[in-house]
């Protein structure tokens, strides 16, 4: 599902008008229609409701306009509001606005805070209010009446439900976060595609659940390379919805290598082992310091092990030490992740690099084997012969660049995106809408996943499910499946937290989960 900038969803407009010939007006009419059969179906006895539709000058308010008249016509008559002078109001908003006038229904004119509370008490019993004041276009804080309808909108109607029209009047459609005041909706209607600030935190929870609308801009539209933000959605990943063919092997599904694991952290290499499983993949294999492989072997038995020379610390050994035995370990596999709990030991990290330097394996590097590329991040690059993924939480993505982890927070999607294209591999950033950047600059943001996935684990899982399902390739592209573990690791987690709570979960619990995130996606 496409999440469109501002000034996208203007050029498709045009486009749609221009090259193909659908009038500005038909656009405004079907989006108002779509409103109303939003409304529909939130309300059994809609003609039943008092509604209040707040209106301004904009095409935002155009598409209030024809949500009046369609009510209208349904024997439905709201309190209708316009928050400007008539002779501000232009285009197809000022065409929808006389034809309300020629029907013998105009808004009534709203000039200052003195009389908005005068008209206001009319009806602060109403059921619905449609917020059609500001659309995309906004972006500096809201003043002066505006400000202040938006600002007192949730007190002066308690009962209300409050449904915005495209956005929530007040917030910047390009930003996640706010520049001043904004509605907080309980439904948002959007157009053709996503916007920005009804996707990321915390401006997303002003959105309230969202229904995103065909107006009838054309399929091809949407379809231009330079649309390069999306959702995923179950529909990001097709082939995964059809079950195993029935003449299959193991062999089929991939043979994955771990390595990762050292004393104290063996937890972290067991999971990742038993989610590269849980996920699909046919044969997985943990490496691990010879001390500490017993620990992860016993944690699940369908697991296989290898041994690997350690430091004293009981950490992966050096290069020399270490190297001989890799080449036999790589052959025959089909991915590679490398880092969940290999601690920071400088031999351990040196030996991280000359690994991911010696292997042409799709490889995933997590945690631990991130950390060995700071400071030497001119190594970490990726190439046209193999997909090589990073799956770094904040503070890691911090560190690889050099900037701070505040920096990170307010500016995922581009510094995500700059290190995927500079560094040409696939950046997976952890966190509450976990974004996945791609080599070709596409962006992919993820809906699924929970507070209570912030628990120790849950990213050495993610890193297991990764592994477990690029190495399938008959589950699609490798975008396909890379949005598939990203999707499916989240959706389990949602499962997790209806069941048992997000207090109590842990990592391992996502794991509980799987096959019921699997099943939701194929029903």
């Amino acid at each position: 599902m496409k999440i469109l900038t501002a000034a996208q969803i203007r050029e498709i407009d045009r486009l749609s008008s221009e090259k193909y010939g659908i009038p500005r007006t038909l656009l405004m009419e079907n989006a108002g229609m779509r409103v109303v059969e939003a409304l529909q179906d939130e309300f059994e006895n809609l003609e039943g409701c008092t509604i209040g539709i707040l209106c301004g000058k904009g095409n935002n308010g155009g598409d209030g306009f024809v949500v009046a008249r369609q009510l209208i016509k349904k024997g439905i008559y709201p309190f209708l509001f316009l928050f400007c002078p008539e002779e501000e109001v232009h285009g197809e908003a000022k065409i929808n606005l006389d034809i309300l006038k020629a029907i013998g229904f105009p808004p009534t004119g709203v000039l200052n805070e003195a009389e908005w509370a005068e008209e206001k008490a009319e009806f602060n019993d109403a059921d619905i209010i449609v917020d059609a004041l500001l659309g995309t276009g906004l972006s500096k804080p809201v003043t002066g009446l505006y400000r202040a309808v938006i600002e007192n909108l949730e007190n002066d109607f308690p009962n209300a439900m409050v449904v915005s029209i495209d956005v929530p009047s007040g917030l910047p459609a390009d930003r996640a976060h706010p520049v001043g005041p904004a509605v907080r909706a309980d439904l948002t209607v959007t157009f053709t595609g996503l916007k920005l600030c009804l996707v990321l935190p915390p401006n997303h929870e002003n959105a309230g659940d969202i229904v995103v609308a065909d107006i009838g801009n054309p399929a091809e539209l949407l379809g231009a390379p330079d649309l390069r933000m999306n959702l995923i959605a179950p529909d990001s990943f097709p082939s995964a919805h059809h079950p195993r063919a029935d003449d299959t092997n193991k062999g089929d599904y991939g043979k994955v290598l771990i390595i990762g694991g050292s004393k104290g952290k063996t937890g972290a290499a067991a999971m990742a082992g038993q989610a590269a499983l849980r996920g699909g993949a046919g044969l997985v294999t943990v490496a691990s310091p010879g001390s500490v492989l017993p620990i992860i072997a016993a944690s699940m038995p369908e697991l296989m092990t290898e041994p690997l020379p350690e430091t004293e610390a009981g950490t992966l050994a050096g290069v020399a030490a270490t190297m001989p035995a890799m080449a036999r370990l790589l052959e025959g596999k089909t991915v590679l992740a490398v880092g969940p709990g290999l601690g920071l030991h400088p031999e351990t990290q040196q030996t991280v690099r000359t690994i991911f330097r010696a292997t042409q394996l799709p490889t995933i590097i997590d945690a631990d084997g991130l950390n060995a590329f700071v400071g030497h991040t001119d190594d970490l690059h990726g190439d046209d012969r193999r997909g090589v993924i990073i799956t770094p939480h904040p503070g890691e993505m911090a560190r690889l660049i050099g900037l701070d982890v505040q920096f990170v927070v307010d500016n995922r999607i581009d510094a995500a995106r700059d290190f995927a294209v500079s560094h040409n591999l696939y950046v997976v950033l952890k966190s509450f809408r976990t974004v996945l950047a791609t080599p070709d600059s596409s962006v992919y943001i993820n809906a699924t996943g929970n507070p209570g996935m912030a628990t120790g684990g849950t990213g050495d899982i993610l890193t297991g499910m990764i592994a477990g399902i690029i190495a399938q390739e008959n589950l699609g592209s490798f975008v396909e499946r890379l949005c598939l573990a990203i999707y499916l690791h989240g959706l389990a987690g949602d499962l997790a937290a209806d069941q048992i709570g997000e207090e109590v979960m842990v990592a391992t619990d996502i794991l509980r989960f799987l096959s019921d995130a699997w099943k939701q996606i194929r029903e």
